[in-house]
């Protein structure tokens, strides 16, 4: 549950302006997770979430972006092994299948993992399509996540 809850923040914070914990924690529950703001706070600290400035002035919660934050990789390639249920590609493609409602938290996890040849992710709610700069790059992806799968 605590994978499931954490990639649903992942998720949340990329969609929406999440401001404070009790957004987050709103949002959450009218999603079915039931939280408090400890959880909450161990949460955001776990995830090594950041307060961003966004275009109109306010700050919201968004993921670090310090390629230097070896925890937080870890973190993101667990949670993408908690979500993922199938992969496979063609060409320059890479599509993944994901528990319902968790694609938009992998294709977070594989922004955040800033794999070598990533072009972009594009997340519905259990599909991600992963563009990648060639096929080498895409078989190379490919077999990196399918030892993550494992």
């Amino acid at each position: 549950m605590k994978f499931q809850r954490q990639a649903k923040i992942l998720e949340l914070i990329e969609k929406y302006d999440i401001e404070t914990q009790e957004d987050l924690s709103i949002r959450l529950q009218t999603l079915g997770f039931r939280t408090t703001q400890a959880t909450i706070s161990r949460d955001i600290k776990e995830l090594r979430l950041i307060k961003a400035l966004t275009a109109s002035g306010k700050y919201k919660y968004a993921v670090s972006k310090d390629s230097k934050d070896t925890s937080f990789a870890s973190r993101l390639r667990n949670i993408f092994r908690e979500c993922v249920t199938n992969i496979d590609h063609a060409q320059n493609l890479i599509v993944i299948k994901t528990l319902p409602g968790l694609a938009m938290a992998a294709g977070s996890a594989i922004d955040g993992m800033s794999a070598e040849g990533v072009i972009g992710t594009l997340a519905g709610d259990d599909t991600v399509l992963v563009v990648m700069r060639s096929e080498k790059n895409a078989e190379d992806f490919y077999k990196e996540a399918e030892d993550l799968l494992k």
